[in-house]
């Protein structure tokens, strides 16, 4: 299958708590997106991988992605080391998208700015002719990518550009809302990680609706770009 845009994320939710919105506005396009999670989220306090499982599962289908693919790296201590590399070649090789949206180049988990750089690299091996890897018993050919951006995570980074997600906000936070183990529930565990407290969600709020009035829209979604980029027609910026 290839698809149009392939998004990689070290941990099930990160996607849509970062770029749900994106997913949905390029998939209303008719683009086919994949997601490919890099571990089940083992080490994570709430829930457990087989919990993550079921809420991705069902997460992926609100968002309507065209396939979702876990690595099933162990969380928290995978490494940007020539294995785990490799692996996400295949990826790349295999799904052969034109852009790739991935991990916050920094953030307050190190395990986003660790998958970011796994994806930097394997975005230039994954060019090579010469850098042999199969899939499903089959040499898989070289690819080259258009585009890498990488999206925003708890940490606010000053966006390269912002998409404007308005029409799909509430569905991105359904998508968002499937990991309900995660998130904060009265009737639930006790709120004791960041992301489960009660004001994380009005922080998700407060995001949106302070990228989409960078760009004098509803609620946006913003990216990072390590290259200059480019436009063919200057009036169809917003």
């Amino acid at each position: 299958m290839k698809l149009d845009v392939l998004v990689f994320a070290a941990h099930p939710d990160d996607a849509e708590l970062s770029c749900g919105g994106t997913i949905l506005s390029l998939i209303a396009q008719s683009k086919k997106v994949g997601i490919v999670d890099f571990t089940r989220g083992e080490m994570g306090t709430r829930g457990t991988p087989e919990i993550r499982d079921k809420e991705a599962a069902a997460s992926s289908k609100i968002l309507g992605l065209a396939v979702r693919d876990n690595l099933r790296f162990q969380d928290v201590f995978f490494k940007n080391d020539d294995a785990h590399v490799l692996e996400v070649v295949k990826k790349i090789r295999q799904y052969q998208p034109e852009v790739i949206l991935a991990n916050a180049l920094a953030d307050r988990h190190p395990d986003h700015a660790k998958a970011a750089q796994v994806v930097k690299k394997a975005i230039f091996l994954a060019g090579l002719k010469n850098l042999k890897s199969e899939w499903g018993g089959k040499a898989q050919e070289n690819w080259y990518i258009k585009n890498l951006y990488h999206y925003i995570q708890t940490d606010f980074m000053k966006p390269d550009f912002v998409v404007d997600v308005s029409d799909h906000w509430a569905t991105r936070m359904e998508a968002v809302r499937a990991f309900k183990s995660q998130f904060f529930d009265p009737n639930g565990e006790s709120s004791n990680t960041l992301i489960s407290t009660p004001e994380f969600m009005e922080l998700i709020e407060a995001r949106g609706r302070e990228l989409g009035l960078s760009i004098r829209v509803k609620y946006g979604e913003g990216f990072v770009s390590d290259r200059a980029l480019g436009v063919s027609d200057l009036t169809s910026l917003l």
